[in-house]
């Protein structure tokens, strides 16, 4: 999973095909427990940031969407429609494209020794298995992906574009409108 010889946007582009191919075995293992659909926002909290290089993603292809559409209410993802759609699905960042999944990663405890971690959206936990006991290659791994992801940040960055995560709900043209202040 190395960055692609390509610019950032390309290369962010490819990284979310990448992760989508990775997913649709999760998708077929875990049919009867993935809850997650249209309207399905739980997951959809407010305040989530990406790297810039997902954000010029976005701003790419919702250019539109971003300087005249309203962001939905706060307390919930500013790309939600009134029914809890995501407007900007298919180019939704990486965070979302792996939502709901049961996802496992590796910490550290107090003395310094690894430990497996894992979670999963409370409304995806079953039927099936407790998530504790499902083989690894059954749970999203936390790290391979972001850690390509901060790879292509660091190149973007390198060429001069800022480092710093951004809110998602400031890709939308904030300034007041100049006929009603």
């Amino acid at each position: 999973m190395d960055p692609q010889p390509f610019g950032p946007a390309e290369s962010v582009a490819a990284l979310h095909l990448d992760v989508d191919r990775a997913t649709r075995p999760l998708d077929l293992a875990h049919l009867s427990r993935l809850k997650c659909g249209p309207g399905c926002s739980s997951c959809c909290v407010d305040d989530l940031t990406v790297f810039p290089v997902e954000a010029d993603l976005i701003r790419r292809h919702h250019g539109g969407l971003l300087a005249t559409g309203t962001p939905h209410p706060e307390g919930a993802c500013a790309f939600l429609d009134a029914e809890g759609t995501c407007r900007i699905y298919e180019h939704r960042p990486y965070v979302c494209r792996t939502q709901g999944y049961p996802l496992r990663w590796v910490d550290e405890t107090e003395d310094g020794s690894p430990v497996e971690l894992r979670d999963i959206c409370p409304l995806n936990d079953e039927p099936g298995p407790p998530i504790e006991l499902l083989p690894p290659e059954l749970c999203w791994t936390l790290g391979p992906a972001e850690a390509r992801l901060a790879a292509l940040q660091a190149l973007a960055s390198a060429a001069g574009a800022p480092p710093a995560r951004v809110r998602l709900r400031d890709l939308f043209d904030q300034s007041p409108d100049p006929k009603t202040g």
